[in-house]
């Protein structure tokens, strides 16, 4: 059982990327299923609608992670320990540690509280791999308002927000290293892709 997972901040490339895993995976084995977060259940999808839509603008950053937690508590129980149980390799867009960086890092909730939060809702499930696609913000929403119909309540925050989750997301990377996968992500899309089959190739054996 493999169970990986992909962060960025937004307008990385993340859904490309792992896409293009998921196609060469499915070459490998009929055992490879994607997910996402929030979402990937029906419950989830509900908590992921009310989570990025942009009119929600009162919502506290109190509010935004357990609601994030209850989604994340539902996929874990519904979708993601069964496969892995049942060995399959698991890929899940975004998890546990967007909560450390956007609710932590980005909003300044207490890391322990966070943590002690995450473990009680993924039942102390954290992945075997997570690849994380670095860029600068200012590209990140510049690629991103390519596409406004994909604008939602979390891009929508200040510049300085962002920054803020990016350095979360390096220190977090950097506090362990065997975990993650830091990519540049501004790079050409194979030469991306080609880092990360490799160090999957490597997990897998």
């Amino acid at each position: 059982m493999t169970f990986i997972t992909f962060e960025g901040i937004e307008g990385s490339g993340k859904t490309t990327q792992i896409k293009l895993l998921m196609a060469w995976l499915q070459t490998r084995t009929e055992r490879a299923l994607l997910t996402r977060e929030p979402g990937g259940t029906a419950i989830g999808e509900q908590v992921r609608a009310i989570l990025l839509n942009p009119d929600n603008t009162e919502m506290t950053p109190e509010a935004e992670i357990l609601l994030f937690s209850a989604a994340r508590a539902q996929i874990v129980r519904e979708v993601i320990r069964p496969r892995l149980e049942e060995g399959w390799i698991v890929i899940c867009d975004r998890f546990a540690d967007s909560t450390l960086a956007y609710q932590g890092y980005g909003h300044g909730l207490p890391l322990d509280d966070l943590l002690q939060i995450t473990e009680f809702a993924t039942g102390g499930l954290w992945p075997d791999l997570t690849i994380y696609l670095d860029l600068d913000v200012e590209t990140g929403l510049r690629r991103k308002a390519a596409t406004p119909e994909e604008w939602n309540r979390m891009e929508a925050q200040a510049i300085d927000f962002h920054k803020r989750v990016r350095a979360g997301y390096l220190a977090l990377a950097k506090q362990n290293p065997d975990r993650w996968l830091v990519i540049d992500a501004d790079q050409p899309v194979e030469a991306i892709q080609a880092q990360i089959r490799a160090r999957v190739e490597g997990l897998l054996g």
